[in-house]
């Protein structure tokens, strides 16, 4: 890439830049979100909970396809920025019916910063993907992942020193509250807190709407950037993105990938309280699996592609992923949960691996396939709600391992054999 090509990418990398800022910082809040949950709207067990990650997660499954409409008929420009203001409707709707305890609309205002999420998503991956060369897309996509990782530190620590502090001490009196009044009394307090942050983030996301829609950044027609000539044909001769194998296989990844980021990252600290972990130390254990996969990307952004293939780093990253998991079964305390920390190493790589390498080739399909990549992402719903559920009925190490194991092992064939099926050659 010559010196006017990076000069030419820098301002439009700069803003999905922070973009992907706001992705982590809103997307990791749903760790400490779930402790918070719990108490304050009175669940009983941590399956209902994780109905957090579900109602989050599984926006994508249901807007993905719409946001591709969306993006073709308003562009990726206009399209950003309606998913960021759709995701402040959602922050504001979060925000006022968590203060008044009404858990049913609060999970609808997380159903609609997802959906929100998911536009953006189905537009910035793509738009990073293609803005340089495909062969050094993991590049681009760790320094993004480097600002989300960043983001998704300082949210849980944000939110656990502004909302959750002292939670450990509020349990114990709300359990020895001597009539019904009192409980609700401090339940009610509780719950307030959640309003001033959430108000907060919604006006900063329109803001950053009207940012984007006045910003420099400009349209890229994946149509016309995203093929090689060895492809052209193949993808001009194509009718539907059902006839990309490798997109339907990486598709399928990335559901797993994200099942386990979030298994290693949300429920972290429901994993930590396991061993009888108190809530004020297992609030904050979402950020250090996040500082690990920082390092991750750090690794990435020095090694892709000068000393190693997007494939390559998926593939090492399978492996430790499998690893990290028998690490952390077979141990027990705060070294299991330092297992389950370090996945965030494992798991640092594998979105910008597994991106390039399913869009890869598809040209004119571009938008459509990745918008089927965005529903994977409802791997995030899907794979710690089994765990949420199960951990209540079965040893909650085994039923981590069970779950995580195939995941990775998926991860490692479509590293090493999934990702060219059908591509030709």
């Amino acid at each position: 890439m010559t010196t006017n090509q990076k000069n030419e990418y820098l301002v439009p990398m700069i803003i999905i830049g922070v973009l992907f800022f706001i992705f982590g910082f809103v997307t990791w809040l749903n760790g400490p979100l779930i402790t918070f949950v719990k108490l304050a709207f009175s669940l009983n067990t941590d399956s209902e909970a994780f109905l957090v990650t579900t109602a989050f997660y599984l926006a994508y499954f249901f807007l993905a396809i719409p946001s591709s409409w969306i993006l073709e008929k308003t562009g990726m420009k206009k399209g950003m920025a309606f998913g960021l203001v759709v995701m402040a409707i959602g922050t504001f709707v979060f925000g006022t019916y968590a203060t008044q305890r009404n858990y049913t609309v609060s999970l609808i205002g997380l159903f609609t910063i997802g959906s929100g999420l998911s536009l953006l998503q189905t537009a910035s991956n793509p738009y990073i993907s293609i803005l340089g060369p495909i062969e050094s897309a993991a590049q681009r996509i760790s320094i993004m992942g480097i600002c989300n990782k960043i983001a998704g530190i300082s949210s849980p620590i944000i939110l656990g020193t502004f909302v959750l502090t002292g939670i450990g001490k509020l349990e114990e009196e709300i359990k020895g509250a001597s009539t019904p009044e009192i409980k609700n009394t401090l339940l009610n307090e509780f719950a307030a807190k959640i309003y001033t942050p959430y108000m907060i983030m919604a006006v900063v996301l329109v803001l950053l709407g009207v940012w984007i829609l006045k910003s420099a950044l400009p349209e890229i027609k994946a149509s016309e950037v995203n093929v090689t000539p060895s492809d052209s044909k193949l993808s001009k001769s194509k009718t539907s993105i059902l006839q990309f194998p490798h997109l339907l296989l990486g598709a399928f990844c990335i559901f797993v990938y994200v099942g386990v980021e979030v298994m290693a990252g949300d429920a972290i600290g429901t994993y930590g309280k396991g061993f009888n972990i108190p809530s004020d130390e297992t609030k904050y254990f979402t950020s250090f699996t996040l500082i690990t996969m920082l390092i991750g990307y750090i690794i990435g952004l020095i090694t892709i592609p000068k000393y190693m293939s997007q494939q390559t780093a998926l593939k090492i990253s399978a492996w430790l992923g499998v690893i990290f998991t028998a690490g952390a079964v077979f141990t027990s305390g705060y070294v299991s949960v330092g297992f389950v920390g370090a996945l965030g190493l494992a798991n640092a790589l594998m979105w910008p691996a597994i991106w390039p390498l399913a869009i890869d080739g598809l040209g004119k399909f571009t938008e459509r396939g990745s918008a089927l990549l965005v529903m994977g992402i409802a791997g995030g719903a899907i794979i710690p709600k089994i765990f949420a559920s199960l951990k209540d009925h079965y040893n909650f190490q085994w039923v981590f391992f069970l779950l995580m194991l195939p995941c990775y092992f998926y991860i490692l064939f479509y590293s090493m054999k999934g990702y060219l099926v059908g591509k030709s050659k």
